[in-house]
């Protein structure tokens, strides 16, 4: 499922696979399901319901397959008017349709109808029709509203919502691969780390430590984060050392003390890290299921930390990315440093421009080994890469 809210409020609900709305703290439930031509159709129970994340953001659009056409239903959550979660759907079909909402608190500029025929539904439900080519939203509001209130009429849209989601993942580092997906997969991720925090340490303390420095990354104050964070590095050093991540955790405890302003910490950390270095991310052919660790995988993939620098690509270019333009926007380097890079082919051969953020040495030990900077930015032509990896 997905998780919708507002970065920096306290309500948060689950989006199911049929784009049900389920509360986190308790609060009812909101199921929709939609009356065609033929029949009523409810998604939690259909085959031909599709769902995705647009742009990877907490923007959730669902359809639903009806005659002709698709309902489709877009779900967002917003701050404005105390907080709101949208739920908008379109008829894109060209014949009317029947819209219930089993939630009797959501905010609608039109009445709605308490009367529903060959299905039965909670009490409380309430239908909307929708005409062809039409839309329908309504809003949960995410704390008390006043008797009588209607929906306000100066909403974010969803591609709004979803464009600040989309700023804020980038806050952290964009990467733009030949795979669109695996960007997309990293947007989610940020967003699903922003709603939901990071995982418990006591249960794992490594992806609590990373979880930690894409958060503060995104905008999180790094010297709230410093007790939990310091509790977590004993943790992963007394458990969980032979994580592969483990090293990474490390330098990123490192960063997090950096922007904390405690420059001991970050010093220790960095002592710490720079005894782990060597070990890396699983190779390209074994990604991370999900969670933080995907993340630092894929960051992993494009630079990795070192003790005075940091490598492009240490594992070379994965088959389906040659002769594929690729960027790296702030990814971590090390030390607090960050590097962003982008590869664009002349023929056979691969052209970098790069970026640097503090001092280090920047190289490409697989695709480029007699290669290496310590300029802040830059270009150069690397060799025809000796073979697919």
């Amino acid at each position: 499922m997905i998780t919708t809210g507002v970065w920096g409020g306290q309500w948060r609900a689950d989006v199911t696979t049929g784009g049900g709305i389920e509360p986190w703290r308790g609060g009812r439930p909101v199921q929709w399901h939609v009356a065609a031509d033929d029949r009523w159709h409810s998604p939690e129970q259909e085959g031909s319901v599709r769902q995705r994340r647009i742009g990877g953001t907490p923007v959730v659009e669902t359809r639903l397959r009806i005659p002709q056409g698709d309902a489709i239903q877009r779900i967002w959550s917003v701050a404005d008017h105390g907080g709101l979660t949208i739920i908008d759907v379109e008829n894109a079909s060209p014949l009317p349709i029947v819209v219930a909402f089993t939630h009797p608190g959501l905010l609608s500029a039109r009445p709605g109808s308490s009367h529903l025929e060959g299905i039965e539904l909670p009490e409380g439900t309430t239908a909307y029709p929708v005409g062809h080519r039409a839309r329908l939203v309504v809003a949960l509001p995410h704390g008390d509203v006043p008797d009588g209130a209607s929906l306000p009429s100066d909403l974010p849209t969803a591609d709004g919502v979803a464009r600040g989601w989309t700023v804020v993942a980038d806050t952290a580092g964009r990467v733009v691969v030949p795979d669109a997906a695996w960007g997309e997969r990293v947007v989610a991720e940020r967003c699903e780390l922003a709603l939901g925090g990071p995982e418990r340490p006591d249960l794992d303390a490594v992806g609590f430590v990373l979880g930690v420095d894409q958060l503060v990354r995104m905008g999180d104050s790094a010297h709230e984060w410093m007790p939990d964070l310091a509790a977590a590095v004993e943790r992963a050093a007394r458990h969980q050392t032979d994580d592969w991540a483990y090293g990474l955790a490390l330098d990123r405890a490192a960063a997090v003390a950096t922007a904390a302003g405690d420059d001991r910490a970050a010093t220790d950390l960095a002592r710490l890290a720079a005894r782990t270095a060597g070990r890396g991310a699983p190779r390209p052919q074994e990604p991370p299921l999900a969670g933080v660790r995907y993340l630092a995988w894929i960051e992993s993939l494009l630079v990795a930390p070192g003790t005075d620098g940091a490598a492009l690509l240490p594992f070379g270019f994965p088959r389906d990315w040659l002769g594929q333009s690729l960027e790296a926007h702030r990814i971590p380097a090390g030390h607090g440093r960050t590097a962003s890079f982008a590869v664009r082919w002349h023929g056979a051969r691969p052209a970098v421009l790069w970026e640097q953020s503090g001092a280090g040495r920047l190289t490409a030990p697989v695709v480029a080994p007699a290669w290496s900077t310590t300029d802040a930015t830059g270009e150069a032509l690397w060799p025809e890469p000796a073979g697919e990896h």
